[in-house]
């Protein structure tokens, strides 16, 4: 099956993205069509064997909407472009309709106002030149008309295939408003002056013109909702200064290909990922990771497309280019959980299919009901036009996608990838976290901790002896300690007779100096006496380190401790979560001694040690069993099965490629703070729709009734349809900016 994310022009409410996705949906070949109202995508899974894209692209444009195409690499300013574009038409729309519909609406209002008598010429008298009156009032909406003329095409093109949407709704109220003005102008011309009440000119154009209104704000709102993509796809230089031939030759970012010497200088961001070659710097990766703290590169270290050089002059070879850059990645994944929906999202979706149809049914009911119960036809008409341009279902359509498009963009903003509105939806009902030990809750390579030398022996002269014995070591242990000396500057000699012993140490002979490094067993093995330093190994052992002997001419000349530290953040991160009522667990391949100690350390009470690795994704499932929503912690390569069985599964470090196919959300940054900002901003969002939909949902149950006249026959009020427009584009707008409101997300420190 084949991917593809498909823009779409001209859809205006969730009837319309309803109706595409239906059509795409019924296509043979296409397994899948999910469409989103707020980015005006669709995202179709297909048989390339079956159906070709162009086809889908021809279903799409039968429906009557738009393909809308870009070429990738100027995507980004298409798109800011395009958008740019549509407010700015949206915007001298409503300008030519407010120039009208105003003077319209005075006209139409001033002899109409008891008690206060307003100037209007002379010539256009109601009672004096009744049909003077009327025509100017047709003249002055024809071009308010013109700038809705949208409104119309559409509108009646869904109507006629028998799927209509908001424009439908609207085209409907406003034709039968201006067709009985006509009618009644035509009255006039016979002299029937009772003809001068039924004009409904002013009506049909202030609802135009307060629906473009709507509009404008609508898509200026809906811009700020993609701001962190955009932030995103607007980082990469356009160009990058290739080493060819010792010349430096500058050249479009599209020309870089994998193997080329990039320079980079000061200030400068990085044009492609890659591997640094020459030169030592500190680099800027917060549009990665969201950690503000530059980090140091030197040779044979990577470096990203985007992130900014600080200080130093590199270079480096050109490792991964184009789409599959870590920005690019990080692009596509955040882009296509924008355009996903959330489970929650069904219920409007399924609700906006139906909403329209019962919407008209209601509308021509009520324009019955009223005709039968003796009132005029202006009187039913002001009904049916009142119900048909109140129950527009816009904001229902905007409620959900805005909310994630914002939630998931603030999550990139701070290095949290979630991967789509599923993920979003589910981490909020999470009960249950099992972390991963090493590399998680740890760092993931041991560190020298502790350095305790015999009487007679300096620690440095310990640890000099102990690294020189260890450097030809591939133990993780032994590499430990040598990197501990080497960082201390203490030389190291050359060993001679080594000797590695299976399961126990070395052996050799260290400037002149026989010497035994390794655990208990080489200890007792050759009979060397702990003494003093017995009661201080079992006491290491318990806080989860891991003794290494050393012994120089077979005496015990100290011990060096080395363990595997744990992350700054993790404590403070496990108690945060545990603070939200979340119980957590740590699971891990090491003993249960060292695993306890450790949990002691971070504050965790339940522990699964000795756990294969093949075996984590079983210990998810028993978590499961017992009814609980479990999340996996995990580093994404050796804890895949696990994350993928989990119903969240959130990889930790570096955003590789294997950890963005197992986990649901990824965390850029090692920082384990990020979990409980990811479930924070997981409950922020979907509280947000729950909002977002009361409204949307509220706003309709209360409003199509009492435009329907429900509250006329109690004595009340009857509802104007321009008051109607007015709440109708005023409720998109409030779901959008409360949607907005995600944008002041805070994650936690």
């Amino acid at each position: 099956m084949d991917r593809e994310t498909i823009k779409i022009g001209g859809m205006t409410c969730a009837a319309c993205s309803s109706r595409v996705e239906k059509a795409l949906s019924k296509t043979e070949g296409i397994s899948k069509a999910s469409v989103n109202l707020a980015t005006e995508t669709a995202a179709v899974e297909y048989d390339p064997k079956i159906i070709r894209l162009t086809e889908i692209e021809d279903v799409v444009r039968k429906t009557g909407y738009e393909v809308l195409r870009a070429e990738k690499e100027s995507q980004v300013d298409e798109h800011k472009l395009r958008k740019e574009k549509e407010i700015r038409t949206l915007r001298v729309k409503l300008i030519v309709s407010a120039i009208f519909a105003v003077p319209l609406l005075y006209l139409a209002m001033a002899p109409m106002i008891p008690g206060i008598s307003l100037p209007i010429p002379g010539f256009l008298a109601p009672d004096l030149y009744p049909v003077a009156f009327g025509l100017t009032q047709l003249l002055l909406v024809i071009p308010v008309v013109a700038a809705g003329n949208r409104f119309y095409t559409i509108g009646f093109r869904a109507l006629i295939q028998r799927s209509p949407n908001m424009d439908s709704l609207i085209a409907i109220g406003t034709t039968a408003a201006i067709v009985y003005s006509i009618y009644s102008l035509y009255v006039i011309s016979w002299g029937h002056m009772d003809g001068v009440h039924g004009l409904y000119f002013e009506t049909a154009g202030v609802i135009i013109t307060l629906i473009l209104l709507g509009k404008s704000l609508e898509a200026v709102s809906k811009g700020k909702t993609s701001d962190a993509i955009k932030k995103l796809m607007g980082l990469t230089p356009k160009t990058a200064v290739v080493i060819k031939d010792g010349k430096e030759t500058l050249v479009p970012i599209s020309d870089v290909e994998i193997g080329h010497i990039i320079l980079v200088k000061p200030g400068e961001r990085i044009p492609v990922d890659g591997q640094v070659v020459e030169g030592y710097t500190s680099i800027d990766e917060s549009m990665l990771t969201g950690e503000s703290i530059p980090i140091d590169k030197k040779v044979g270290d990577n470096v990203y497309a985007a992130s900014i050089n600080k200080n130093g002059v590199i270079r480096f070879r050109a490792t991964k280019v184009g789409g599959d850059t870590a920005l690019a990645q990080i692009i596509k994944l955040v882009e296509d959980a924008q355009g996903s929906k959330a489970p929650i999202a069904q219920m409007a979706d399924i609700v906006s299919g139906y909403f329209v149809p019962i919407v008209v049914a209601i509308a021509s009911l009520a324009f019955v009901g009223w005709l039968i119960a003796g009132h005029t036809l202006a009187f039913a008409l002001t009904i049916f036009i009142s119900v048909l341009v109140i129950a527009c279902p816009c904001a229902l359509g905007l409620a959900t996608p805005t909310a994630i498009m914002v939630g998931t963009g603030k999550g990139a903003e701070h290095g949290i990838l979630i991967k789509g509105g599923e993920a979003l939806e589910t981490a909020h009902k999470i009960d249950a976290i099992i972390f991963d030990k090493t590399g998680t809750i740890t760092e993931g390579k041991p560190e020298v901790t502790d350095i305790l030398p015999a009487s007679g022996i300096t620690r440095e002269r310990l640890l000099q002896m102990a690294a020189s014995g260890e450097k030809g070591s591939e133990h993780p242990l032994g590499e430990a300690i040598v990197r501990s000396a080497e960082k201390e500057g203490l030389k190291l000699y050359p060993v001679e007779d080594f000797q590695a012993i299976p399961g126990h140490g070395i052996e050799g002979t260290i400037d002149g100096v026989h010497a035994l490094i390794g655990n208990r067993k080489l200890m007792d093995d050759r009979n060397i006496e702990l003494e003093e330093f017995e009661a201080r190994s079992g006491q290491l052992a318990e806080e989860g380190k891991t003794p290494m002997y050393v012994a120089l001419s077979g005496q015990l000349s100290g011990i060096i401790a080395v363990a595997d530290v744990v992350k700054q953040s993790s404590e403070s991160a496990i108690k945060k979560i545990q603070e939200m009522g979340i119980e957590v667990v740590m699971i891990t391949g090491d003993n249960e001694k060292t695993a306890r100690a450790i949990a002691k350390q971070v504050g965790v009470d339940r522990v699964l040690a000795e756990v294969l690795p093949q075996d984590k994704a079983n210990e998810v499932k028993k978590l499961q069993e017992e009814g609980r929503k479990v999340a996996m912690v995990g580093d994404g390569i050796n804890d895949a099965p696990a994350l993928v069985q989990a119903d969240i599964g959130i990889a930790i470090g570096s955003g590789t490629d294997v950890a963005m196919e197992s986990a649901d959300i990824v965390l850029m940054r090692s920082d384990l703070m990020d979990v409980p900002t990811a479930i924070h901003l997981s409950k922020s969002t979907i509280r947000n729709i729950k909002q977002n939909l009361f409204w949307a949902f509220g706003y309709n149950v209360a409003g199509i009734p009492v435009a329907a006249g429900l509250l006329y026959i109690f004595g009340g009020p009857l509802l104007n349809p321009m008051f109607a427009a007015a709440a109708m584009s005023l409720s998109s707008v409030s779901v959008v900016s409360n949607a907005l409101r995600l944008r002041r997300f805070k994650p936690y420190h």
